[in-house]
């Protein structure tokens, strides 16, 4: 089961290799990512296998907030087709 993460927030150091640890500690495999860095703000979009993920979505998208807060950005993960979805409205 793939799902997207979309992290939002000021480019600082680190984020990249905070949330790539978090998903390997939870067995997420990254398929892809697609960053834009524009006038300061960071913008990151991941293709993500959550196939083998050792928690559920909800915990994993608790534990991306989390770090989220402690990064001070804003991570979502959602399922694939949901983001299919309001992406073709």
């Amino acid at each position: 089961m793939n799902a997207i993460v979309t992290v939002v927030g000021e480019d600082k150091v680190g984020i990249i290799a905070g949330v790539c640890t978090l998903l390997a500690e939870n067995n997420v495999n990254i398929l892809d990512i697609t960053q834009t860095i524009m006038q300061g703000n960071f913008t990151m979009v991941m293709a993500v296998d959550v196939g083998k993920c050792s928690v559920s979505i909800g915990g994993l998208g608790t534990s991306l907030n989390a770090l989220g807060e402690k990064l001070d950005i804003s991570i979502r993960i959602q399922r694939e087709e949901i983001f299919d979805a309001m992406h073709r409205i």
